[in-house]
């Protein structure tokens, strides 16, 4: 299935890629058609100048004159090499030194096309592209520009809508987990507390059971929180973080040694500490596995100005750099089992309902990762 998601905005970018492409050649064909078509008429309109410049007054010239009538929309200039005299057509002149003007626009038009020569009359004449064929110059980069926009509105259109579906199954799931962990909760509540009237029962042990039926407890309260707006409060970093690791550390290998290098003061944030340790949680259990159950986990916390910048430092086996941005995309795993969703939600859960960020700062294989949350100072 994800492979499909991935594969369908490939097809769509190469499909729009090629219409551009086609758009681009077949404007290019036309452009190339007029200018042609338009350097015949300007053939055409030297030859009946020359045709009426040696006609006798006899001769009608009536088609002639119609021929040199017609071009109302190329501008062109006509250059007399023995008087050196130029004159123009189509074109809004200066009233002042127009000749000067006329010279300007002529060696203009020369380096677009070669002139018109008219033996016969000893001259030349210079012309540019009509209206019409500047148009069509532009109009392959509109063209650009509206395809352009049309994809960025069908991507962003698509991007919302498999956001809001993700988002629909997330909250749906969240939801439906958390109703149905309720009654098994509850029923565990009464028992640990029937469990620790009896004689006989190790209390340390009730104690531990009671502990876990807290943990699902507060499992099924963070499912519930998906899809709504969690209330945050200016809680100390280090304490949700030494909190969330020391349940795990008595249920991860005794091979995994957790370091702490923390400021002494309290390092304040707007957290919702039950999601943010299931964030602490999700990245410790990675962790783990990637060192496959032996090796080092540092903490790093600094403060700089309104940021905060929590470092999660592991001793495992890296993460190749071409997967280093998948790596929090929902699916993605290197485990036989599991669905590949804790880092997904980590980020949903930092940058979303607590704006910050989460990523991966830096990674070598064989030696280690590090995780990087930045988060808002209270």
């Amino acid at each position: 299935m994800f492979q499909s998601q991935r594969f369908f905005p490939v097809f769509f970018t190469a499909v729009s890629v090629l219409i551009v492409l086609a758009s681009l050649v077949i404007s290019n064909h036309l452009v190339k058609d007029l200018a042609r078509e338009e350097r015949n008429k300007m053939e055409i309109w030297a030859t009946a100048a020359e045709l009426l410049a040696k006609s006798e007054e006899s001769s009608d010239m009536a088609l002639v004159l119609k021929v040199l009538q017609t071009n109302t929309t190329i501008p062109v200039i006509l250059f007399d090499e023995s008087t050196g005299k130029l004159s123009s057509n189509n074109i809004a002149v200066p009233k002042d030194d127009y000749q000067h003007f006329l010279q300007k626009k002529k060696d203009e038009f020369a380096k677009k096309h070669d002139p018109v020569r008219m033996d016969e009359l000893n001259q030349s004449l210079y012309y540019d592209d009509s209206t019409l064929l500047k148009r069509l110059h532009i109009f392959p980069y509109i063209q650009l520009l509206v395809i352009a926009i049309f994809i960025a509105l069908a991507f962003f259109g698509l991007y919302s809508s498999q956001r809001a579906e993700q988002n629909k199954v997330w909250m749906g799931l969240s939801k439906e987990t958390a109703h149905q962990l309720g009654t098994p909760i509850s029923s565990l509540l009464a028992w640990t507390e029937y469990l620790k009237l009896k004689s006989g029962i190790d209390e340390s042990l009730a104690g531990e059971i009671e502990k876990d039926v807290e943990r699902l407890n507060r499992i099924a309260e963070r499912f519930s929180k998906i899809g709504s707006n969690p209330d945050l409060h200016p809680t100390s970093v280090q304490r949700v973080v030494t909190d969330s690791v020391s349940y795990l550390q008595n249920r991860i290998s005794q091979k995994v040694s957790i370091e702490y290098d923390f400021p002494e003061s309290p390092v304040l944030s707007p957290l919702n500490a039950s999601l943010f340790a299931w964030v602490i949680e999700n990245i410790v259990k990675n962790a783990v596995d990637a060192m496959e159950g032996q090796g080092r986990i540092t903490f790093t916390l600094e403060q700089k100005g309104k940021f905060i910048f929590l470092d999660i430092l592991d001793t495992g086996k890296g993460i190749p750099r071409s997967k280093q941005k998948t790596v929090f995309s929902p699916g993605f795993t290197t485990k036989q089992r599991g669905w590949g969703l804790g880092l997904s939600l980590a980020k949903r859960i930092v940058e979303q309902y607590h704006r910050g960020k989460i990523f991966v700062k830096a990674s070598e294989i064989g030696k280690g990762t590090t995780f990087r949350i930045v988060l808002r100072s209270a």
